[in-house]
């Protein structure tokens, strides 16, 4: 095993030994997350109660891209965290003492702060997912479910990428600014539903500027038969292509980071 993911693994072995020193604040804070997304189902629910069909697509179809985005962003909020709260390693000094580490100060920003306790919101996505899954209408086959997977891989780096952008935007800022929130939180609430029923500008938006679409609403035509071209399954590896200026953003911050002095 690569000694990098030998050392990344224990530094998750102390986050899980730090967590369960507090194992009533771990399971309430985890019960809290599986509620506050719950309630954006309880939404999805009601408005199909009352409305059936939502411009073509059914309940179990919507709910598939809800699940599928919400894993996407719940996995990146995990293990991208230290990204995401990055305002404040810097504020604190203690991006100074990352950078005299002898590991890629990327590696040790992503192992400093694991956010396992947003397992309870990848437990619900996992739960909805299954339900959307067992009561679409879609055929499945090897090549949907490998589909599948890749929009939620597509999903977690298209994500992590924008918290690493944000983290990167704080080089010049100090603070984080609160736009990119539009990006994260807001990606991931008007991305519960599939995304060209908010017309062909934002779908422009999220296919040539913050690649939603190529993880979530291509690979979805694709998934539900609406589309028989395969190359829309492999629409979400292409949004993996988003981590690489990604990369060059964050490397552009870090030679302009000027040191706290402390």
């Amino acid at each position: 095993m690569d000694i990098n993911m030998k050392l990344y693994l224990r530094f998750l072995a102390i986050h899980i030994k730090s967590l369960m020193q507090h194992k009533v604040s771990f399971l309430l804070t985890t019960l809290g997350q599986f509620l506050i997304s719950f309630n954006v189902f309880l939404g999805i629910y009601f408005m199909f109660q009352r409305f059936h069909r939502l411009q073509g697509y059914e309940f179990s179809e919507v709910l598939l891209c809800f699940s599928i985005v919400l894993m996407g962003f719940t996995i990146a909020e995990t293990f991208v965290r230290g990204f995401d709260q990055f305002a404040g390693t810097i504020a604190n000094g203690e991006f100074d003492r990352i950078l005299l580490r002898p590991r890629n100060e990327i590696f040790l920003v992503l192992a400093g702060k694991i956010e396992l306790s947003r397992i309870g919101r990848l437990l619900q996505a996992i739960i909805i997912l299954f339900y959307a899954v067992t009561t679409t209408n879609i055929t499945w086959s090897p090549d949907k479910a490998i589909t599948l997977v890749l929009m939620i891989i597509g999903g977690s780096v298209v994500f992590g990428s924008l918290f690493v952008i944000y983290a990167s935007i704080c080089f010049f800022t100090l603070e984080g600014l609160e736009f990119m929130n539009i990006l994260t939180d807001g990606g991931r609430e008007f991305g519960m539903y599939p995304l060209d029923i908010y017309g062909k500008g934002v779908l422009k938006f999220c296919t040539y500027f913050v690649p939603y679409a190529l993880f979530q609403y291509y690979p979805f035509l694709y998934l539900t038969g609406r589309t028989t071209n395969k190359l829309y399954m492999l629409l979400p590896v292409a949004s993996c292509a988003f981590a690489i200026p990604t990369y060059f953003i964050w490397r552009f911050g870090v030679r302009h980071y000027k040191s706290t002095g402390s």
